[in-house]
């Protein structure tokens, strides 16, 4: 009873029950046959890579003859390879330091395009976006040409500066191969970084940034304090991205390999998983380091995953 009813004896009148909200099913319904689709084809394959992972499948289950399953001798087979960790432990190194490379690197030029005058920026948007949108393949083809040992563009420079490098082949070393690697996929994922962080710096309030300035707060402290936790969410996902996409790098590596390398001493995951499959018809082998890699990645995105988790239940 409140104070004034109190006093004058009276009750308080009686509250009305709040009806409670009924959930709307229409957005669930609308994505069911999307989430339908997705399933399907993502699903598919990834339970028939399951299967075959188990089987004992080859050249001449492909022309009919019935698998026999194996179950989990092919992982057994796998984990006591010490080649299989050989490449396992070659690609999280190059993975990790490809994507921190490329993360440092981004972040520079998304930082560089948003304190340049408007014709600047404008310049290195599009070399960038030029850079990024060139294919693959014809962007192998002229890196192949600068690297040629032959007729190579850098061995002529370093030549002309008076380096000993006549006839150099840059690929038939693991560690120079995995250099011109790593500087290639470097080159071809900078610009998307730079263009994600560029968007992320637009969120930062200016006003902000000239009142820390104001109170004497460096560039440095500025960067740190203030830039950097902002964008924090937007780094976590591209970083997140970064070493998905170099964990599983192929076309560049395989490319690289068919130039002048031995592909047993710079073979990575996937380049692992194609010499399996198609080089030796080993698809059964081939489908559980697929299976394997799968559950690597889902482990290395596992930290990010639970700090989103933690960030929706607070």
């Amino acid at each position: 009873m409140t104070t004034q009813n109190l006093v004058l004896g009276q009750a308080d009148p009686p509250r009305q029950a709040r009806p409670r909200k009924r959930g709307n099913t229409t957005p669930y319904l609308l994505v069911i046959p999307a989430c339908g689709i997705l399933i399907l084809a993502l699903g598919y394959p990834l339970v028939w890579q399951f299967v075959t992972s188990m089987q004992r499948f080859g050249l001449s289950q492909q022309f009919g003859q019935p698998p026999e399953f194996v179950w989990f001798d092919n992982y057994v087979t796998l984990f006591t390879d010490p080649y299989m960790w050989t490449v396992v432990a070659r690609s999280l190194a190059f993975c990790l330091v490809t994507a921190a490379v490329t993360m440092a690197i981004g972040t520079l030029m998304a930082l560089l395009m948003n304190a340049v005058h408007t014709s600047v920026r404008i310049t290195l948007q599009i070399s960038m976006l030029l850079a990024w949108a060139m294919p693959v393949v014809a962007a192998m083809t002229v890196w192949n040409w600068l690297i040629d040992w032959r007729r190579g563009v850098l061995n002529s420079v370093l030549t002309g500066m008076g380096l000993d490098f006549q006839n150099h082949n840059w690929l038939a070393d693991p560690l120079s191969f995995f250099f011109v690697a790593m500087v290639i996929v470097v080159w071809m994922s900078v610009p998307f970084v730079a263009f994600s962080i560029f968007a992320g710096l637009t969120q930062v309030s200016t006003e902000v940034l000239e009142a820390a300035q104001l109170d004497g707060a460096t560039l440095s402290q500025r960067l740190r304090f203030i830039i950097v936790p902002i964008i924090r969410p937007v780094l976590a996902i591209i970083l997140l991205l970064q070493v998905i996409w170099d964990l599983r790098v192929f076309t560049q590596i395989r490319l690289l390999q068919d130039v002048g390398s031995i592909a047993s001493e710079t073979n990575l995951l996937g380049t692992y998983i194609y010499q399996l499959g198609v080089g030796s018809s080993d698809f059964a082998m081939a489908s559980a380091v697929s299976i394997f890699v799968l559950v690597l990645t889902v482990a290395l995105s596992w930290f990010y995953v639970r700090s989103m988790l933690k960030e929706d239940e607070s």
